[in-house]
């Protein structure tokens, strides 16, 4: 049971971490086009509170794994959240 567990808490470090890697390619394009056409900023909030929640969640049931790949998607897709409000502005 306790193999069984680790193997479990390593597949969703990974799969947390692909998570949060998956909005870099969206933040690369945004940075070198400044174009925001055709993105959904309400998808985009939406999905940042949900990550949000998710990582408080994960605070609050003291699971590091959960709390902290969450926090990196949080980052990475709020980082998504800025330019899309930024580049609209312009």
């Amino acid at each position: 049971m306790d193999v069984l567990k680790s193997y479990t808490d390593i597949l969703f470090m990974i799969g947390a971490f692909l998570n949060a890697s998956l909005f870099v390619p969206q933040i690369l394009l945004l940075h070198k086009t400044k174009k925001v056409n055709g993105l959904s900023l309400p998808m985009f909030l939406g999905f940042n509170m949900i990550q949000f929640a998710t990582a408080l969640h994960g605070y609050m049931i003291k699971d590091h794994i959960l709390m902290w790949g969450y926090a990196l998607s949080f980052i990475t897709c709020g980082c998504v959240v800025i330019l899309i409000i930024s580049y609209r502005k312009n």
